[in-house]
């Protein structure tokens, strides 16, 4: 596979316990499908709850045809946000592939540590009972969402420990 800014032929690299292709040249990466989420969680366990699904809404793309051609389908890549940040990725509609310029990863996992402490903190009941109803239905496997599910929890027992030390006091005084 070739990158699609350098031309260069581009490198497998286990990247947070994912093997990725990047290009040596320009430092890019290509995750293929579902890959960007598993280096994702891997890469800080909590933020494992908080996806952002590029495919979810369709209907929400601002869409803008790149220059820059997939490296495993050899067609244009589309330049969309990532989730309702400025971050621009490059995604392939075929198979569903992304690639990253150098720094987006980072870019990225800032994006999300920001977003989490917001949702955390303002929508944490609709969050909880997504990650509830996610445990059955999906889209990740079984113990994947069972572990995201955990992870909403445990914020939720970090932001009643901060906000309400009482009333967590009354819960871990009752007889066990």
């Amino acid at each position: 596979m070739k990158c699609p800014l350098c031309k260069e032929n581009l490198d497998t690299v286990i990247f947070y316990d994912v093997e990725v292709d990047y290009c040596p040249v320009c430092l890019g990466m290509f995750f293929e499908k579902d890959e960007l989420r598993l280096a994702k969680d891997k890469k800080d366990d909590q933020l494992r709850w908080l996806d952002i699904d590029l495919w979810k809404k369709k209907k929400d793309f601002k869409v803008k045809r790149s220059k820059k051609l997939c490296p495993a389908c050899r067609l244009p890549f589309y330049k969309v946000h990532y989730g309702d940040s400025k971050i621009e990725v490059d995604i392939c509609h075929l198979c569903q592939g992304i690639w990253l310029d150098r720094g987006e990863f980072q870019k990225i996992i800032n994006y999300l540590k920001e977003k989490a402490v917001y949702e955390s903190l303002e929508n944490w009941t609709h969050n909880l009972k997504e990650e509830f109803w996610e445990v059955f239905t999906g889209p990740e496997i079984f113990r994947d969402e069972l572990l995201d599910f955990l992870s909403v929890l445990k914020i939720l027992n970090y932001k009643l420990s901060v906000q309400h030390p009482l009333i967590l006091r009354m819960i871990l005084d009752l007889p066990k």
